[in-house]
């Protein structure tokens, strides 16, 4: 019985004096206890991301205000979802160079909100607006993105907010297709009014990274974006350009290369 307790004291004792020891650096008992370093052996030249964005845009614009007016459509209506991402490559410790693309689309049924048919029936119409847009900017962080402890290792942070901003060009793509009334003489008809352009844009905004793996990262991110395109004048004859500026946020993750 004694020699069965010591030899079960022995077993309880054996991990906590392998804790205890000190191996030399680099050791076989340093190699087996972290297979996996949390660290990297030199600061991340660069990274990519995937989003999934949602676009709320303004609509503010005359356009926007005549087809609530009119149809049953509100605000919301035009709030899109979509996806995004990015290639950056680091300029400075806290600088990156960041390429980006957006692409995001939203269809929503309505009817006239006045008028029906001879029947008593609605007169629907789908709206369909999607837009793509490419840009060019500058992130930059608002804490330390790691430290080094030695030539060969660096340690990157957990959290790294930052901030950010660029240009580019957007494209838009509008379709209303349905039915439709006549102002003239209230007939109705079926019918497409497209209208699709490039336009410049611009974007200030920010986020987060929140590292759970030493080379991947949630990223949250945040910003206002500017556009405002000139509508086709052969379908949609004296409005004012478009309005598509608005808030755009976005989740997903960033890999560290």
């Amino acid at each position: 019985m004694h020699i069965r307790l010591l030899a079960l004291a022995v077993l309880l004792l054996l991990p906590a004096s392998a804790a205890a020891e000190d191996p030399a650096p680099g050791g076989a008992a340093g190699a087996q206890r972290s297979p996996s370093p949390d660290f990297l052996f030199a600061p991340p030249k660069g990274s990519v991301s995937f989003r999934w964005t949602v676009n709320m845009p303004r609509a503010n614009s005359d356009w926007f205000g005549f087809v609530r007016e009119q149809l049953t459509l509100d605000r919301g209506d035009f709030t899109a979802m979509g996806l995004a991402g990015d290639v950056s490559v680091t300029l400075t410790p806290r600088a990156d160079l960041v390429i980006g693309g957006e692409w995001t689309g939203r269809s929503a049924d309505s009817e006239y909100r006045d008028f029906v048919d001879d029947n008593r029936l609605p007169i629907r119409q789908t709206t369909r607006l999607r837009q793509f847009s490419l840009t060019g900017g500058v992130r930059y962080a608002l804490a330390e993105r790691g430290r080094s402890v030695s030539t060969l290792s660096w340690i990157p942070a957990r959290v790294v907010p930052y901030v950010t901003g660029g240009a580019g060009v957007l494209r838009y793509s509008l379709m209303q297709y349905g039915e439709f009334i006549d102002i003239v003489d209230f007939s109705i008809f079926p019918d497409q009014l497209p209208s699709d352009g490039w336009t410049p844009t611009a974007y200030v905004g920010g986020g987060v990274d929140w590292l759970v793996f030493k080379r991947l990262a949630l990223t949250l991110d945040g910003r206002y974006q500017w556009a405002s395109p000139n509508l086709d004048e052969s379908v949609w004859t004296g409005f004012e350009p478009l309005d598509l500026g608005g808030a755009r946020f976005s989740t997903g993750i960033r890999i560290l290369y």
